[in-house]
Formats: structure tokens, C-alpha cells, sequence
């Protein structure tokens, strides 16, 4: 240590050294003082004092200028050589000697002459200098790219994590001959990073694959197009739901998730289809009513030799766009065959047969479109003619603020510790019927169920309660009232069935006057799912003349009541889970978990409106969307965690945990395909 800081003092002298003695000859003098100077202190001329920052200006005949034209201290004055020093002399032939200015400091001592008693002032003169500026530089090595990206930035992980995941299937939706493709893993790291920077457009990337440093690293300098990209996304649209699986198994066993608790939560997204291509189920079949009428009314007009005579006269005949063809060609085989006629009524007979015939052809085209209608629409009240997988349905977003429908998908996502961990489009605008599709969603994806299921009350229903407790998930999902009923100043009615008294050993009910409601029977109803719900129902015996029948019910004879007392059992069941400790934790966090993600979605990172048409490329590109969102929440964990200065060894170190865990990827993958198959 005493050796450098020895070393060290030496190399200082010698700098001080060169610096004081690198300026003592005239010549050099001479050629660096011509130019323009800043003084950095105040300089004494005469009566005027010029402050910090003058410019002085120096030609190379010894004339200098302090100031700038046109200021009435503005000055002209010459240098000379007296006595080895500077004579400055300027037009009131006021004089002050000057020190030769050095190279390395630019120092100039000024004695003036009329204020010498004050003492002396130094100022330093800098002349200007500029980095050089070549545009068109050629470089010999260049340097690499990613000296310029920083160690701790998001792109270096989305590089780390895509390397490391099984890419094996997306092998086979590529040929062997032709030209060679852009690399899957490149095309794949550009487009999740474009949406983790809120950029879905295509052309958008093309671009910053010409102009963002960090899309030129990625890509290895290569420039696919627009059209490259978005046929790369059509491409794998069913291989990216399993990318999406492969890391959300590397956050469960990187410790970011369990798997073990769903957060479920639909929202409603706008689809990319038309507002107004509406098609509307009651509509569709009342026009398809009325076409039938015409159609009929039609072939009682028609010759009465056809085949179809005596189903005309049978009203309940479905005609077919086939029959109506039948029909309409044995029309024009009859018309064919008659014979020519010159006579003005048959040849008037002759047109309306024609006519008619013409007519029916229209119905039948008619017809058709109508059946394709019903088609499309299958068990749905609505659908787009520019996107037949949307569902009008009524957003929260609603800029006419008049409830106005919008073509659409119920995005159903399960979520936990604010990461993506499942998600599902449904055509049907409520939750209800999504929630046992969705958990067999879970099950392909990971070959298991959650442990514990958290919903609001939209998935309270008893086919909901039930599946899940025969499949043994913890439900904590609330019912219809139950925040209702919680409200310190809730008191129920006493007249409502639910608040009667019940007698389980002999099955009947006690209204408030005390009278006995026996069971006199089942009512069995079918929900859309298939689902079959039993609800007893009970009778009073004598209701006339109570004095509570004003309050209890409006209804003529005895009051009857139904209840379904499975569901009943349900809903005391999440009462007491929704209420224990345990169930207001998951309470609190609901939330915040599936309603945090999807304010991040639309406000955060704009993704409020699909931009495909069609359900496969929609959850194709959401599966994006989910792939660039558990990224990004990754970083930012880390981040939050105190672990923001993260290297690039820090980053691959995600990679090489998920090649350690590649063995689950993969198993899970072959029996998912399995299930498949």
C-alpha cells in the first residue's frame, strides 16, 4: 500500500510538472490564443468591471475584443510584448500587463493600472471544444449491443426465461424444405416483450425492431415484417397456451404461487367485431314464423298437381330449404312441359305461375339464411356477423352511458398472489354457468384441482356448491344477499320463507299464526347447464280470515311456498366458512386479486378491446397477453422485494431453474395431449 500511494505521489509531480511548463514558448502561445475565451472571474478595465462568462475574442494579429458590438463598454484593444510580459493598450490608451496565458490553465494576470492599491485578480479563459461528431462513422470491432442495456432491465429476464422453455412442439408447424424461418424463441421473445410494453400492433414492432436497442438484441439483429409476425401468432395460436402453462409451473415452483388457492373473477371485453351486425335469437325465429306463413299461404296457390299438395294443408309441416328446392323445380318441369298457347289469360296464368315460382325461390334463400342463423347461434340469444364467436353483452365501459350491447367474450380468469394462473372465454354474458367449466379447465392444464376456490356472489349457485364439494374444493364463494346480510341494521322479514320455522322430523313449516304448511309435493326444474334442482313445496291449510294475510301474502286461497333445501344446507355452509377467520382473509384478498389484475389489463397496459376476430385467435392472443403480464408482475416482485439491482447472473438463474424443473413441464404437457387425444 505504501508503495502505490508512493508511486502515486510521483506521478502527480510529474503531471503538475508537464502542465506548468507545457506552455513556455511564444509560438504556442501565439497559435492557441487566437479564438474565443469565457473568463470564469471578474476582470478590471479602467472604471468597468466585466463580470464571469465575457467572451474575449482573439485574431491572430494581436487584437482582441471584450464584450459584444453594439454595448457601450464594448472594447477594442492590441496586445504587446514589453519586458517579456503583455502590454494591453486599448482607444483611452489604458494599460495593464499581462501574464503569458498557458495551455493547460489559460491563467492571466492582470495589474491594472489605475486601481494597483486594490490588489490583483485572476480570471481563466476556456476556449470552446466539442466531442467530435462523426455520423457515418465506420467502426473496426464493433461493440455489442447489449453494453447499453442495463443489467437490471426486464428485457434481460423475458431473454433468460424463453430460452430455458420447451419449444419441442412448435417444431412440427414448421417444413423441412424452403426457405429458412425466423427462429421461433426469437419471434417469441420480441412479441411477449412488445405486449409487456403495452405494443399489440404489428407494424408497431416492425418498427421497433429498426429503432429500440432492446428489440434489436432480442431479435440478433434480424427484421421480420409486419405480416412475419402476425403469421407467427397464427401459427402457434395453440402451442402459446401451453408457453403459458410452462411458466406458470415455473412461478409455483419458483415460490411466486402454489397452485392451491383460485381467485375466480370474469370481466367483459369488447370484441373487434361491428356494433351494429347484430343477430338476435327472438327475432331470427319470429321472422322465421312468418316466413313459414308465406310459404304456405305460397303453395296454396300453386298448382295443385304438385307432391306436396296435402302437407300444405297441414300446418304443422317444417318445410326444409331442400324441400322448398324440390318443390320449386317440379314447378318448373310442369311449366316447361306446357304446351304454347296463344291465349292472353293463359299466357297471364303462365307469368304469375313463373311468378311464383320465383317467389318461392326468394323464401327458400330466406329459409336458408334463417337456419344458418340458428346454427351459428346455437344456445346463445346474439351473435356478430362480423365475429360469430361474440355475444352481444353490456359492458361496464359503456362511453354512451345508455346500456347500449357490444359484441364480446366473458373472460373467466383464476388468479393468486396477483399472477395470471388460468383463463377461459365463455359466450354467455353471466358467471353462473362458467364456473365448473372453468375448474375443468384447471384440471387439463395442471392434471389437478385447486384446494380452496374463492368467487363472488355470481357463482353462488347450487350446481356450483355441489361440484365443488363433491370434488373436495374448499368454497369460499358467497351467495345472493349474503353482504346484505351481514349490515348491522339487516333484519329479515318474518313473513319470507326463509325466516318460517321448520320442523325437519315432520317436514313442514309453522307460519307466524302457528299453523302447520305440510309438504304436498317435488317441483323439479332444468337449468341450461342440464342441471336438475328439487324444490319441496308446502301448503297452508286455512289462511281465510287471518289477520297477517294482508302481510304475509296477496295471493287468493292458502299460501304456498317452495324450498329448495339442499340449496339451503349450501348456503349455511359458506355462511359459516365465509365468516370464519380463514374466510375473511380470502374475503380481503378477492379484492384484490382477479379486480387488481384486471385494472392493470385495461388501465395499465390498455388492454381493453380484442384485436382478432374469431374465438381461437382471441384466447391465442389474451394467452400473449397472460404470458407478458406474469413477467412483468415478476419483475416487479422481485423489485418490491429489495432484489431491484438484479444482474444478468441473477436473471439466468431463472433460466437454469427452469431447466432443472423441465422434467415436470413435460409430463405434465404429455398427459394433458393424451387427454386431448
Amino acid at each position: 500500500m505504501e508503495m502505490i500511494k508512493k508511486y502515486a505521489g510521483i506521478l502527480m509531480m510529474l503531471t503538475l510538472l508537464v502542465g506548468f511548463t507545457s506552455c513556455e514558448s511564444e509560438d504556442e502561445t501565439e497559435f492557441n490564443l487566437p479564438g474565443e475565451w469565457y473568463t470564469n472571474e471578474e476582470i478590471d478595465f479602467g472604471a468597468y468591471t466585466w463580470g464571469r462568462g465575457t467572451l474575449m475574442t482573439f485574431n491572430a494579429r494581436n487584437q482582441g475584443t471584450i464584450g459584444s458590438a453594439g454595448d457601450p463598454n464594448y472594447l477594442v484593444f492590441e496586445w504587446r510584448w514589453i519586458d517579456g510580459g503583455r502590454l494591453c493598450q486599448n482607444a483611452d490608451t489604458a494599460f495593464f500587463l499581462c501574464a503569458k496565458p498557458r495551455l493547460s490553465q489559460a491563467r492571466a494576470l492582470l495589474l491594472p493600472k489605475v486601481f494597483v492599491s486594490l490588489g490583483i485578480k485572476f480570471f481563466v479563459m476556456a476556449k470552446l471544444h466539442f466531442r467530435p461528431y462523426i455520423p457515418n462513422q465506420t467502426v473496426l470491432f464493433p461493440q455489442r449491443i447489449d453494453e447499453n442495456i442495463a443489467a437490471n432491465d426486464p428485457v434481460r429476464i423475458v431473454n433468460a426465461v424463453v430460452d430455458n422453455l420447451n419449444l419441442d412442439n412448435f417444431k412440427k408447424l414448421y417444413k423441412e424444405t424452403g426457405r429458412s424461418a425466423y427462429h421461433p424463441k426469437m419471434m417469441l421473445k420480441v412479441i411477449i416483450y412488445a405486449y409487456m410494453n403495452n405494443i399489440y400492433s404489428c407494424r408497431k414492432i416492425e418498427k421497433l425492431l429498426l429503432r429500440d436497442i432492446h428489440y434489436i438484441w432480442l431479435a440478433g439483429n434480424e427484421h421480420p415484417d409486419f405480416i412475419t409476425i402476425n403469421r407467427f401468432r397464427n401459427r402457434v395460436k395453440e402451442e402459446i397456451n401451453n408457453v403459458f402453462t410452462q411458466l406458470v409451473l415455473v412461478l409455483a415452483d419458483k415460490g411466486f404461487i402454489s397452485l392451491d388457492v383460485e381467485y375466480i373473477d370474469g370481466t367483459k371485453i369488447e370484441s373487434k367485431a361491428n356494433k351494429y351486425t347484430f343477430v338476435w335469437r327472438k327475432t331470427v325465429e319470429r321472422n322465421r314464423t312468418r316466413l313459414m306463413d308465406k310459404i304456405r299461404i305460397l303453395l296454396e296457390q300453386v298448382d295443385e298437381t304438385i307432391a306436396q299438395e296435402n302437407s300444405v294443408k297441414d300446418t304443422s309441416v317444417e318445410f326444409t330449404p331442400s324441400m322448398l328446392s324440390g318443390i320449386a323445380n317440379e314447378l318448373k318441369e310442369a311449366l316447361e312441359h306446357r304446351p304454347a298457347t296463344k291465349d292472353k289469360e293463359e299466357k297471364k296464368t303462365l307469368r304469375e305461375k313463373k311468378k311464383q315460382v320465383r317467389e318461392l325461390e326468394g323464401y327458400r334463400d330466406k329459409l336458408m339464411e334463417y337456419d344458418n342463423h340458428l346454427d351459428v347461434l346455437g344456445e346463445r340469444n346474439s351473435y356478430s356477423k362480423t365475429d360469430p364467436d361474440a355475444t352481444f353483452m353490456r359492458m361496464k365501459e359503456d362511453a354512451m352511458r345508455n346500456g347500449q350491447t357490444k359484441p364480446g367474450y366473458n373472460l373467466q380468469t383464476g388468479t393468486e398472489n396477483q399472477f395470471i394462473i388460468d383463463f377461459r372465454l365463455f359466450p354467455n354474458p353471466t358467471d353462473t354457468l362458467t364456473l365448473i367449466p372453468f375448474f375443468h379447465s384447471f384440471r387439463h392444464r395442471y392434471n389437478r384441482l385447486p384446494a380452496i376456490g374463492v368467487a363472488d356472489s355470481g357463482y353462488g349457485s347450487e350446481e356450483n356448491y355441489r361440484f365443488m364439494q363433491e370434488n373436495g374444493i374448499e368454497a369460499f364463494v358467497k351467495y345472493n344477499y349474503f353482504h346484505k346480510e351481514q349490515r348491522p341494521r339487516y333484519t329479515s322479514n318474518p313473513f319470507h320463507a326463509e325466516s318460517l320455522h321448520y320442523n325437519a322430523e315432520g317436514d313442514y313449516y309453522v307460519c307466524p299464526m302457528g299453523q302447520h304448511m305440510n309438504r304436498i309435493g317435488t317441483k323439479r326444474d332444468r337449468t341450461v347447464s342440464g342441471y336438475t334442482t328439487e324444490s319441496a313445496r308446502y301448503k297452508a291449510q286455512r289462511c281465510e280470515g287471518c289477520p297477517l294475510r294482508g302481510s304475509c301474502f296477496k295471493a287468493r286461497g292458502n299460501r304456498m311456498i317452495e324450498v329448495n333445501h339442499r340449496l339451503n344446507q349450501y348456503k349455511r355452509q359458506a355462511r359459516e366458512r365465509l365468516l370464519s377467520k380463514e374466510g375473511i382473509r380470502h374475503r380481503g384478498r378477492r379484492c384484490i386479486e382477479p379486480e387488481a389484475v384486471f385494472g392493470q389489463m385495461k388501465y395499465n397496459m390498455a388492454y381493453r378491446r380484442f384485436r382478432h376476430v374469431g374465438e381461437d385467435k382471441v384466447t391465442m392472443d389474451f394467452a400473449f397477453f397472460a404470458i407478458a403480464f406474469n413477467i412483468k408482475k415478476m419483475c416487479a416482485k422481485l423489485r418490491k422485494a429489495g432484489k431491484g439491482l438484479i444482474t444478468f447472473a441473477k436473471s439466468m438463474l431463472i433460466g437454469l431453474f427452469i431447466n432443472r424443473y423441465k422434467w415436470k413441464i413435460a409430463t405434465s404437457y404429455q398427459m394433458n395431449q393424451k387427454k386431448a387425444s
